[in-house]
């Protein structure tokens, strides 16, 4: 048997996140999930909250993952469009960004998404100013092009929406002033 390690745990409970919120976020469950019992839990975490702070790092740590990826493309519009490719083709980040959006009545989780939803707001601002965008106008159709991914996600999963992601991809290109592909 493979010895599972917190960052198991971590991915599981991310993945059971995605699911069904941080409410799905159960010791019992994930263990059933990982073919493993409740002692593994302990083992790693001292309790439920800390497996949920985990996933959230976890979920941090990848946001910083793919930023990091995306700076070795020289070019801010293609930067753009990769990142918007890479996130609408992730349906586990958009609806743990969802998800999370909708807890934000836990502080805790608050202010991980405001954090990460800061960071990738930053990110997407530098490549439009990068293009002479002005910092003021580049910001609010960041935060526009922010919130039609969000909204899409939303749709999408509850099945209000089956538009081509390359076509949504296109018109939040064109809401944030840059050419389609």
């Amino acid at each position: 048997m493979n010895r599972l390690s917190a960052g198991d745990w971590a991915k599981a409970a991310l993945e059971a996140l995605a699911e069904g919120g941080p409410a799905a976020v159960a010791v019992e469950p994930i263990a059933v999930r990982l073919g493993t019992t409740k002692g593994s839990f302990y083992w790693h975490f001292r309790n439920r909250r800390a497996l949920v702070e985990a996933a959230l790092e976890l979920w941090e740590q990848d946001t910083e993952r793919m930023i990091a990826a995306l700076d070795g493309v020289g070019d801010p519009a293609l930067r753009m469009r990769t990142l918007l490719e890479n996130a609408m083709a992730d349906p586990v980040d958009s609806a743990i960004s969802f998800r999370l959006i909708s807890a934000a009545d836990d502080p805790a989780i608050a202010e991980v998404v405001r954090r990460v939803s800061k960071r990738r707001l930053e990110f997407m601002q530098t490549a439009l100013e990068e293009m002479g965008t002005p910092s003021d106008v580049a910001r609010r159709r960041i935060v526009v092009g922010y919130g039609s991914y969000l909204g899409m996600a939303a749709l999408r999963r509850i099945g209000a929406s089956d538009e081509p992601l390359t076509d949504f991809i296109d018109q939040v290109m064109a809401e944030i002033a840059l050419p389609p592909s």
